[in-house]
């Protein structure tokens, strides 16, 4: 099993600016290129901070409103500067959150979530900027064909980790839904299976309908667990 990488779904074409790149040149690219932040840089190309339109909208938001109709916003002191500020050093939430190219899906993912971010600037082992991940990157593992899916899991994970015979359980892939039929030789192997199968990229869901020849698990009807209906074979 491999999950994809970062350097498999990152864009290398990345839009940065410098410290001193001010707010509506800023606010041009951000228009231009149709995206939704850009890394900030320093004179050796690495992150140093990220501006995102949040950061932009909140000069918006600090405005009064002419009609009077709208209450006064009290923002934090932090938040009230970066709506007074006019280059990207002021505006920039900082430091960059960032991310290695030999980073998992996963690993991504989690950084992702945790630091409350929807992209990652991705640097090498100097520190310098190679690319961009979003979160939409990530999820296009989630555009990965039934058939590569299937494969997968029938080479990697059956075959060369179970070591489960060719053509002994078969993996029916819809729409990254997977659904296991067949037999196993030991019934702990079902568990570690539906795990395995579920941590493929792509995948969206496991079902398994599979039958055991022995109940290693220790449970009490070991002896005489018949809901498998290959315990019945010869």
């Amino acid at each position: 099993m491999r999950h994809r990488m970062v350097s498999d779904l990152m864009t290398t074409s990345v839009v940065r600016v410098r410290q001193d790149a001010d707010f509506k040149e800023i606010a041009k690219l951000l228009a231009e290129y149709g995206i939704t932040a850009v890394p900030v840089v320093d004179d050796d190309d690495r992150p140093v901070g990220v501006v995102s339109e949040a950061d932009l909208l909140r000069k918006e938001a600090a405005q009064l409103d002419p009609a009077g109709l709208l209450p006064a916003l009290h923002p934090r002191p932090a938040d009230r500067a970066k709506a007074g500020a006019t280059t990207a050093e002021g505006l920039m939430s900082s430091p960059a959150v960032t991310a290695l190219p030999e980073w998992t899906v996963i690993e991504a993912a989690r950084v992702m979530e945790q630091s409350r971010v929807k992209r990652l600037p991705v640097v090498d082992e100097t520190g310098r900027l190679v690319g961009v991940i979003s979160r939409a990157d990530l999820l296009r593992v989630f555009l990965r064909t039934d058939r590569a899916i299937r494969e997968e899991i029938d080479r990697d994970v059956l075959v060369h980790t179970l070591g489960i015979a060719p053509g002994a359980v078969t993996a029916h892939v819809v729409d990254g839904r997977v659904s296991l039929n067949g037999t196993v030789e030991h019934k702990s192997v079902i568990a570690v299976a539906v795990r395995l199968c579920s941590g493929v990229d792509g995948v969206v869901d496991v079902s398994e309908g599979l039958d055991y020849r022995v109940d290693d698990t220790g449970s009490p009807t070991a002896d005489t667990a018949s809901r498998r209906r290959s315990q019945l074979a010869p």
